[in-house]
């Protein structure tokens, strides 16, 4: 059981910049797939961000040029980091660890709005 707790999320108005972290359990974090993907009001779940275990990244057309994910395996935790904020951005954003099965967080609340 791989356990995923989330941070850094808050209010921030839109242009602002916000650093999402996710804290992953086990030993075999540096073999994980790890992913971003957020969840917005009245919406379906959609995908942000993945970084493999070789560290090739892919992104949605959305946040491309504006989001970085990137992972620490030596602190079994993985960022995004997310600049040019704007309202559509808004949403419960929720890593996710995938190593044979995928296993999610309790997500964050990221709002932009002025």
């Amino acid at each position: 059981q791989v356990q995923l707790v989330e941070s850094g999320g808050g209010l921030v108005q839109p242009g602002g910049s916000l650093r999402l972290s996710c804290v992953a359990s086990g030993s075999i974090f540096s073999m994980y797939v790890l992913g971003w993907y957020r969840q917005a009001p009245g919406k379906q779940r959609e995908f942000v961000a993945t970084i493999t275990s070789s560290g090739s990244t892919n992104y949605a057309d959305s946040v491309k040029g504006r989001f970085t994910i990137s992972r620490d395996n030596a602190k079994n935790t993985v960022y995004l980091q997310m600049n040019s904020l704007k309202p559509e951005d808004t949403a419960v954003y929720y890593c996710k660890a995938t190593w044979a099965v995928p296993y999610w967080g309790q997500g964050t609340q990221v709002t932009v709005s002025s």
